[in-house]
């Protein structure tokens, strides 16, 4: 029997994440699992719970959340016997969606049933151990503004970077790797072990979890007139090929820009010196993976597709009714308090 712990952040999430956790007694494959449930209860608890668990050889430790806590329990269980599973239940969910991992919580503990494991690389920014994806310049100003927005979600994402997008200025950066150094002006510079930065935005289109190497995504100054195709090449695995983009792959990058900033892993802000420090550790990770039968080299098939994007409107349609909930409550209080 393999012990799995679920640690589940109770401020991140959808009604999905209830429904899994109200069906797991019925659904985890009790001849394989023992499990337990922990709650989060402040942030870095979720770093705590997987390091001793780790330390009590732990088999899986599963992230109910979102990229964050995925981010928290990940850094803990790097170079250790215990794998990372993941019930997506986030805003973005950029690393299970780039493992193919359904967004369906009740399949995706199918997954976690599979119990078939892969060892993938993971990055480091200034020291800070991530997953999926970091970065400087704009992408990293929407992560700050976001983190201060006190209501998350998809909505409150998209909201931040259609403003901010219309007043951001473009710096210069200096770029040094083992092939040696050169200058850009950037929108924004990203570094990939994963594709994509969740919701499937593509930033890093042709980025593998296995290679040893980052994928750098720098997006050139454009105009107004570039964005809607910017856009749906992002959304359409294809922004590598736009004349406003250039790429390469490296195993060691340092950034450097005129003075301290913001920049960003995994979606979360965190503040810098003027040099970022950016590198790639191989085969550092174990997570629990669906079966290769039945995921295709080039993407998910057809039906899958079409099931996660059925599962994906469900979820937006929960994130727009509890927006709209939301400001019905604040109009009657504001009518209450004048009545």
């Amino acid at each position: 029997m393999k012990k799995v712990i679920f640690v589940v952040n109770p401020i991140s999430g959808t009604q999905n994440k209830e429904v899994m956790l109200n069906s797991l007694e019925d659904k985890i494959d009790k001849k394989k699992y023992t499990w337990e449930v922990i709650y989060t209860e402040r942030a870095g608890h979720a770093t705590e719970i997987a390091a001793k668990a780790a330390e009590e050889q732990t088999d899986i430790v599963v992230a109910v959340g979102g990229d964050g806590t995925i981010n928290e329990i990940a850094r803990s269980l790097v170079h250790t016997d215990t794998a990372l599973g993941i019930i997506p239940c986030g805003s973005g969910n950029g690393l299970a969606r780039h493992l193919h991992i359904p967004m369906d919580a009740k399949k995706a503990l199918d997954v976690l049933n599979g119990g078939l494991l892969n060892t993938i690389d993971y990055g480091k920014i200034n020291g800070t151990p991530f997953f999926c994806t970091c970065g400087v310049g704009f992408d990293a100003f929407v992560s700050l503004k976001f983190a201060h927005a006190g209501k998350r979600g998809v909505l409150t994402y998209l909201e931040k970077t259609l403003l901010e997008s219309l007043t951001y200025q473009p710096e210069t950066y200096e770029l040094e790797t083992e092939d040696g150094v050169s200058k850009y002006k950037a929108f924004l510079i990203a570094c990939g072990n994963a594709s994509q930065y969740g919701n499937n935005a593509y930033i890093a289109p042709q980025a593998t979890l296995t290679d040893g190497l980052l994928d750098v995504t720098i997006l050139e100054p454009f105009t107004v007139l570039d964005v809607p195709f910017l856009a749906f090449q992002l959304f359409n695995k294809t922004i590598d090929q736009n004349s406003r983009i250039k790429t390469f792959r490296c195993r060691k990058l340092c950034i450097r820009r005129t003075a301290p900033g913001v920049a960003h892993f995994d979606g979360d802000p965190m503040q810098t010196e003027a040099d970022i420090n950016i590198e790639v550790i191989p085969k550092g990770l174990h997570v629990v993976v669906p079966e290769e039968k039945k995921v295709k080299k080039n993407g998910t098939n057809v039906l899958q597709k079409a099931q996660e994007y059925v599962d994906e409107l469900k979820l937006l349609n929960e994130a727009i009714v509890d927006n709209i909930t939301d400001k019905n409550k604040k109009i009657l209080k504001k009518f209450t308090k004048k009545d």
